[in-house]
């Protein structure tokens, strides 16, 4: 037995002094116990009283002795350590001392205790667990989501037969739901013979949650059938079943059925209505909820916050979040949030700064991630640089998801090294977190690098998931590593047990297009067991555009319409196909469907950071208070570059432009000429300068910077919207292999299949 040092003599908390003191201890007996446990009000006072008890003899006596470790257990987690000395006090733990540290563990940060007690309660001692032991231990394996743990827990419950017993049903359709395993769950969920509300909606929120709220809606249809009444918890899984299906008509007639059966609506009932609303696109509805609610809380406010910034509605956004009561740090995530995903990174690095003045309010990792997942969509290096800096002086842990999200912004504004140190800085990184650099060496063409990073990550047991094989893929691509590309993608399902999707068909049709293998492309689409993507068909278009394939060009360009009818870049594709073939009619044809059916092509773009200042170029544009520098410097640039025997390549622009473009000077306009132009004003000779394009780059600009990097002496690094180009003395470090004679309006085309299309916090599913 333990031994306690220096007791107090007394609990000061006793009204009664004959009960509880030095002199007296002698009167106490059993029945005071529960008396002297509820006036205890902190740890400091059960110990008191159990030194007390250990004096007096009272501990020995096993019912006041699981009173006190039963207060000791379930008063707060933080006296779960003392409880367990406790508890090693006891001679012999009954069952319910048992079932009572199994579920105080359970219920605390680490549950895999309450799974050792269990294993421990087995082994030492000779009671068999009851129908009461079985739900905590479930609990405690849903917490360290373990299924193999919990199977085995289940063929225990079989065994002991209590297969029948309802409150462990119950906890058993939790356990599978959340790790995963739905079938199982609903077969639990089957056999129960008298299902009460819990039964209902466990399995209504396991369907929800597991990603499947179809069959969360027919199981409330059902419920209704069978005369089961629903309540509060029911109409939430109902209502994000609705949200995650956008079953706005579903949605409202839930919301009615609420009100005409007299649910009583609290603030999550409510907060689930409103973002039923807000996911199905009715902000008007969102709107007169809102407004009616009596109490709202910070999920309230975001919600709403969150739904106009969707819609694109940011002025609206703005209002709700300056009316807020108070500004809490979840609504400013959610504001630089909703900016960041819905492609207005300046926005929401406007509102970080704002952020930053605020004095009430300090980031916190969520802030910092998604303000660095738009300095990595701006290519702001500088302040997502600060942002590094503030984390370290801070004493933020880098956590998995900081850690992809400063890889994935290093990686995005080109300082690839800086990635690399920021990965290997830390000891334990998840998948996401060598997806991330991948996905990094991926884009900035290092593509048997990044295939060595993954032979490592394998080394290290971390299982690859989506994510990664999109990226490495990407990785093959970007370098033309045919044969590996198509290893890893034939080893998927099999060997990795992912199953390839949309994303890696594309890849790997445009891998084997760009090498000249369109039959063996065509022949992977045709088998393909989902419906081709807009990105797949794009990059089979792509290749035909390379190797002049006109009549494959027709058919998938055809198709890709078919999924996508605005798709300005397949008409562009495919009238240079026909140009290069010479059927000038065909062009003609397709410029003129163009032109009834209004479809404009996405304008370029290209910015700079200087001094941490992001500049922004479009087409010809002059509006940049240096705009006469800057052409000046570009007319420098032109003759210089002329002077090497350098000539514009007009060839695709006279395919299918119209008449005001189709002359040299159009080429000299784009906007990552002009960006380059002012880099050369205002960077030093020493500073690379770099480019974020929203488009791809085109053959000639691609050609005019590799003769800048030469003729200026300057390391140019220019992201477009497939993958970086290091521009130095005159050579790319895509070798090449991505600027082959495109022309702008190819180079508008998006097809899809580019690392660049998914951000860190994507990759997490936020």
């Amino acid at each position: 037995m333990a031994t306690l040092g220096n007791p107090l003599a007394s609990v000061p908390i006793s009204s009664n002094p004959t009960i509880l003191t030095a002199n007296n201890e002698q009167k106490s007996n059993p029945s005071t116990v529960p008396i002297l446990i509820d006036k205890c009000a902190n740890k400091k006072h059960l110990k008191q009283l159990h030194a007390h008890m250990l004096r007096t003899g009272l501990f020995f006596d096993p019912p006041s002795a699981t009173k006190l470790f039963t207060a000791c257990a379930l008063s707060s987690p933080s006296s779960l350590d003392y409880a367990c000395k406790v508890f090693d006090q006891i001679p012999r733990p009954n069952l319910y001392t048992w079932n009572t540290l199994i579920r105080a563990f359970a219920s605390s940060p680490k549950p895999i205790q309450g799974l050792l007690v269990f294993i421990q309660m087995l082994h030492e001692s000779q009671r068999f667990p009851n129908s009461y032991t079985f739900p905590f231990v479930i609990k405690a394996v849903t917490g360290v989501s373990s299924l193999l743990a919990g199977q085995a827990i289940h063929g225990m419950v079989l065994k002991a037969s209590f297969g029948s017993d309802l409150f462990i049903s119950n906890s058993l359709i939790h356990f599978y739901s959340s790790s995963g395993d739905l079938d199982s769950a609903y077969l639990v969920f089957s056999k129960i013979v008298e299902k009460d509300i819990v039964s209902w909606n466990s399995m209504i929120s396991g369907f929800v949650q597991g990603g499947s709220p179809e069959e969360a809606l027919q199981l409330f249809k059902r419920m209704k059938m069978e005369n089961a009444r629903p309540n509060r918890v029911t109409m939430v899984g109902v209502l994000s079943a609705c949200a995650k299906r956008i079953d706005l008509e579903f949605g409202r007639w839930a919301c009615d059925y609420i009100e005409r059966n007299g649910i009583d609506i609290n603030l999550i009932l409510s907060n689930a209505m409103l973002d039923m609303y807000v996911k199905c696109g009715s902000l008007e509805d969102a709107r007169r909820l809102f407004d009616k609610m009596e109490e709202k809380d910070i999920v309230s406010w975001t919600t709403m916050i969150d739904g106009y910034a969707k819609v694109g509605d940011y002025d609206a956004a703005r209002r709700v979040f300056d009316v807020m009561p108070r500004e809490d740090i979840t609504a400013w995530n959610a504001l630089i949030s909703s900016y960041q995903q819905n492609g207005k990174p300046k926005e929401a690095l406007a509102i970080f700064r704002e952020l930053q003045l605020n004095k009430n309010t300090k980031p916190n990792e969520v802030t910092l991630a998604s303000t660095l997942a738009a300095c990595a969509q701006l290519g702001a290096m500088d302040l997502g640089g600060w942002i590094h800096v503030y984390i370290k002086k801070q004493g933020i842990k880098l956590n998995f998801h900081i850690t992809t999200s400063l890889i994935d912004m290093y990686s995005k504004c080109g300082h690839l090294e800086k990635a690399l140190e920021v990965f290997y800085s830390v000891e334990r990184r998840d998948v996401f977190v060598w997806s991330a650099m991948i996905a990094g060496l991926a884009m900035h063409g290092h593509g048997r690098t990044a295939i060595d990073l993954f032979s490592k990550m394998q080394e290290t047991k971390v299982r690859p998931n989506a994510v990664t094989f999109t990226n490495l893929l990407c990785a093959c691509s970007h370098s033309g590593l045919v044969d590996e590309g198509r290893l890893f993608f034939n080893q998927m399902r099999p060997v990795y047990g992912v199953v390839p999707g949309s994303k890696h068909y594309a890849c790997m049709v445009d891998i084997l297009g760009r090498a000249g293998c369109l039959e063996e492309a065509v022949e992977l689409i045709e088998k393909m067991p989902i419906v081709p993507s807009a990105s797949v068909w794009g990059a089979l278009l792509g290749a035909c555009r390379i190797y002049g394939n006109v009549e494959l060009a027709e058919m998938a360009c055809s198709r890709l319409l078919e999924t996508d009818s605005n798709n300005h870049g397949a008409y562009v594709l495919l009238s240079n196909i026909y140009a290069k073939a010479g059927k000038w009619d065909c062009v003609s044809r397709l410029r003129q469907h163009m032109k009834v059916s209004g479809l404009e092509k996405e304008p370029g773009c290209s910015s700079i950071e200087v001094n941490g200042i992001i500049h922004e170029f479009l087409v010809g544009d002059n509006s940049h208070p240096l705009s006469t520098e800057i052409y000046s410097k570009l007319h420098e640039i032109v003759a210089r570059i002329k002077s090497t025997g350098y000539v514009s390549d007009e060839s695709h622009l006279l395919q299918f432009v119209e008449e005001e473009y189709m002359k040299e000077h159009a080429l000299n306009l784009h906007s990552e000429k002009l960006a380059i132009a002012y880099g050369l004003i205002r960077m030093e000779p020493s500073q690379p300068i770099r480019i974020v394009k929203n488009l791809r780059v085109c053959g000639d600009c691609h050609s005019v910077a590799k003769l800048i990097s030469k003729l200026y002496n300057r390391d140019i690094l220019l992201r477009d919207r497939y993958r970086f180009h290091h521009f130095s003395g005159g050579n790319c470090s895509c070798m090449d292999y991505w600027a082959s004679s495109l022309s702008k309006k190819e180079a508008s085309y998006l097809d899809g299949i580019s690392v660049y299309n998914c951000d860190a916090k994507q990759m997490y599913g936020m």
